[in-house]
């Protein structure tokens, strides 16, 4: 959801928050919490005029009721819900959104009967309507898994953060840090020995090519020298070949002298 668009929407009850008291003041809330739009609470809640409802038993439960819609839940309302003032249909609403998204921060998997039991819900086409509705808000992203009868989660926004709360959120995220680098330290040791290994791999394919290249290098050498070697007996044969025929030519007219004598 966009914090600013919501912001955005919170501004005019901001500025009159601060030139309203009392009976006012609590009529205010009223508004803003049934207004389209309006999810995070926590600067009205801050300002003087409002706070200034605590010190009111008449007006105190207005101061509730807006701290109700800043960070707590629907069933937080039907525990108290007589020290309260009345919802009208709008509020119950919202107030239900709000209830999935804080149940949406601690798990991503939601099933149907935690969220009916949460949103005091009799049917699931009502408490799909229900999420449905969120998604469109923009509350929160998610998809629906009717075969498993759970609500897969996303995406939250972030709603008010209640007074004492800051400290554990701190310590979730500092757990959260000490987790991301122990992870990432041992993908950084990972990818390093992977990175080791193919080099190793490399450096040793280049011996093996180089031993190879040599062996053929040397066959070929091999080669080369038998088959010049096998010419030169060859041609020294022929040689002596001619030879003898040239002796046997020489020989032949003193013998043909000889017998006509």
């Amino acid at each position: 959801m966009d914090l600013a668009n919501s912001s955005a929407k919170l501004e005019p009850f901001l500025l009159m928050a601060k030139s309203v008291k009392g009976a006012a003041a609590a009529k205010l809330i009223q508004d803003a919490t049934s207004a389209p739009g309006v999810f995070v609470f926590s600067e009205l809640l801050e300002l003087p005029n409002i706070q200034e409802l605590g010190k009111s038993e008449q007006q105190e439960k207005f101061l509730s009721l807006l701290k109700l819609f800043a960070y707590k839940t629907y069933q937080d309302y039907l525990q108290h819900k007589d020290s309260l003032p009345p919802l009208n249909q709008v509020q119950i609403t919202k107030l239900k959104h709000l209830t999935i998204v804080s149940l949406a921060t601690d798990r991503r998997i939601l099933p149907y009967a935690e969220l009916l039991r949460a949103l005091d819900v009799s049917n699931v086409r009502e408490l799909e309507d229900l999420i449905i509705d969120a998604i469109y808000l923009d509350l929160l992203q998610g998809k629906l898994d009717q075969k498993e009868e759970q609500l897969e989660v996303s995406y939250t926004m972030g709603r008010d953060l209640e007074p004492g709360k800051l400290e554990q959120v701190l310590a979730a995220l500092k757990d959260w840090a000490s987790t991301t680098s122990a992870v990432l330290a041992t993908l950084d040791a990972k990818i390093n020995a992977i990175a080791a290994d193919t080099a190793a791999a490399k450096l040793n394919e280049q011996e093996h090519e180089k031993i190879l290249q040599n062996t053929l290098k040397d066959v070929h050498e091999r080669q080369k020298e038998k088959s010049m070697g096998g010419g030169m007996a060859s041609r020294r044969a022929a040689f002596q070949v001619n030879d003898r025929e040239n002796m046997m030519d020489v020989d032949e007219p003193e013998n043909k002298n000889k017998n006509r004598k």
